[in-house]
């Protein structure tokens, strides 16, 4: 079976349609995009219209980011977030993607830190039994940010959700941009792999304030314990470049491109 390589839209210097021209011209097969790229008064038509782009560049959009705050009790918020999941995997699959890369959310004083995975997962559960199953679309959820940079507590909310269609998109970065060390960050990568229906590969030093982006190989992470973990587990979606370094020009990408094809 052949390794599907892609690119994230974010931190790339210059418009979409450079974008896709860049990684077209790479090698790159899949890219990930935003709902913000889809912006607008008619969102649909938005989509429609970005579709024939990814489509004249021969490529395939393998994920769609929600940008979603999971992390509320409220009935109407979760209400509201979860119909709003909703319309974007509409959006996701006008533009051929099944799976949608979700945020856990930001802390919050209405939701104190015991209740963010019993808040999370009553959302997560909605979206299964609203949409997700029915439409068959993977949530896929980011190690990002504050809430779920633990992979402990990814764990429990995934088992707690206990559903086919909830799973992790395992960043290879940024648990240790959290400030995890890299035994920790090793251990997480073991005990997610088995969940991973998304994942970013990326790279850097550092965490938080310290923390600098690098092409891929070119950090201090151990990114072939990652894929070494991820095909234990017969992962078998796209890996998906993600690149936070110095040069905007595309010349990192490149480089982490160069790295996937000899290590993937």
């Amino acid at each position: 079976m052949s390794v599907k390589i892609g690119l994230i839209h974010y931190n790339f210097a210059g418009t979409i349609d450079d974008f896709f021209k860049y990684c077209s011209e790479t090698g790159f097969e899949y890219v990930e995009l935003q709902a913000g790229s889809v912006s607008g008064d008619n969102p649909e038509q938005a989509a429609e219209e970005l579709r024939k782009k990814v489509d004249y560049w021969n490529l395939k959009v393998n994920a769609f980011a929600v940008g979603n705050d999971f992390v509320v009790s409220d009935p109407e918020t979760v209400k509201a977030q979860v119909d709003r999941t909703e319309q974007i995997a509409g959006l996701a699959e006008i533009l051929g993607a099944k799976t949608l890369r979700m945020e856990g959310g930001s802390p919050k004083d209405s939701v104190p830190e015991t209740q963010w995975v019993e808040a999370m997962a009553n959302c997560l559960q909605r979206c299964v039994d609203q949409f997700a199953e029915r439409d068959q679309v993977k949530l896929a959820v980011d190690n990002h940010g504050v809430v779920t940079n633990d992979g402990d507590l990814m764990l429990e909310l995934i088992e707690k959700v206990n559903s086919p269609w909830v799973g992790s998109c395992l960043d290879t970065m940024n648990y240790r941009w959290f400030g995890h060390d890299l035994e920790t960050v090793g251990r997480y990568y073991e005990m997610l792999a088995p969940y991973v229906l998304h994942m970013h590969l990326k790279d850097g030093r550092g965490s938080r304030g310290n923390y600098q982006g690098e092409a891929l190989g070119e950090g201090e992470i151990d990114l072939q314990k990652a894929v070494d973990c991820l095909k234990g587990a017969d992962y078998d979606g796209v890996w998906t470049c993600e690149y936070e370094g110095r040069e905007n020009d595309g010349t990192g990408q490149t480089r982490s491109y160069n790295w996937m094809i000899n290590h993937l």
